[in-house]
């Protein structure tokens, strides 16, 4: 899927994706140490430090640095955006959730540690990541953190997060039409990426106008995320994706190629990648560069 744009020009995409993970990395090691309860601090640990991209947190800062923002502005808030998208992993799998047994090649919380304690581990990042933005973030003012934490509580709650994980359990085994489908997948995955974008540029000082271009942005990436998601699951194997494939099939649960087919879910790709390339056009080329490559890198990924 070739970008629409020059932005891919004299831009190091994977070298700015490793110099940001690896800092990410860094400050998650030192914001949960081993202490006591010293199970529950490692069960924490397991998740939280498994590795992956680090999208979510990166969208975070590049968002900032769109406004001309630092990077140690967005860090924290960077971070606890991570542990929510953590703590929402570990609860999917449950066992009265998604049921799976792999992510990313290793065994899900609950199988190694135990139902209860992935349980309260899910539940400690979703208190702690508010207190690491309180106790981390300097030089901003009070109503733009109000903002944000408006932001990060609404696409974890009821009307983010929450409302895509329940919907999608009750669909299981029904008929759902497209915009049901799309209704699920904004909740359960586009919010939290809005959280991270439009977080990123409060924080950074931009203005309503832009706040807005880039929720727009992230709604589409989202669900770009999804329909992608869920072609590699029926197109790819177990070890090629390091988790269960085909596992959205055998639960009947509602996915883009069930309900359009896999050569429309193909084009609704497309479609969406170059929604996100006018989300974008109004802004900067070589600041915008992190999320024009962000965007590229979720349409053409292969686990």
């Amino acid at each position: 899927m070739a970008l629409h744009t020059n932005s891919k020009a004299s831009f190091e995409f994977e070298a700015y994706m490793a110099m940001k993970a690896k800092k990410i990395n860094k400050m998650l090691d030192e914001a949960i140490p081993l202490r006591h309860p010293l199970k529950l601090n490692e069960a924490m640990r397991y998740s939280l430090l498994a590795g992956g991209k680090r999208v979510r947190p990166i969208l975070c800062i590049a968002s900032c640095e769109l406004e001309a923002g630092d990077e140690s502005l967005a860090m924290p808030i960077a971070c606890a955006i991570e542990m929510i998208r953590t703590a929402s992993l570990i609860h999917d799998d449950l066992p009265c959730m998604d049921n799976d047994d792999l992510r990313r090649g290793k065994p899900r919380n609950h199988k190694v540690f135990g139902e209860s304690t992935a349980v309260l581990a899910g539940d400690a990042f979703l208190s702690f990541a508010f207190e690491h933005i309180a106790c981390n973030t300097n030089n901003v003012s009070p109503d733009r953190l109000v903002r944000i934490f408006a932001e990060l509580s609404s696409a974890i709650g009821s009307k983010g997060i929450v409302a895509g994980q329940f919907v999608d359990i009750e669909s299981e085994g029904k008929v759902v039409s497209l915009k049901e489908l799309e209704y699920i997948h904004v909740h359960k995955t586009a919010k939290l990426l809005e959280a991270c974008v439009v977080c990123g540029v409060i924080i950074g000082g931009g203005n309503d106008n832009d706040i807005e271009k880039v929720r727009i942005y992230a709604r589409f990436i989202g669900l770009l995320f999804q329909v992608v998601d869920d072609i590699l699951d029926v197109t790819k194997s177990s070890v090629e994706l390091g988790k269960t494939a085909g596992k959205g099939l055998v639960s009947n649960k509602a996915a883009y190629p069930k309900v359009m087919g896999i050569d429309e879910a193909k084009n609704f790709a497309y479609h969406l990648m170059n929604q996100v390339v006018q989300q974008l056009a109004c802004f900067d080329t070589a600041k915008a560069a992190p999320l024009y490559h962000l965007a590229y890198c979720i349409a053409n990924r292969q686990n």
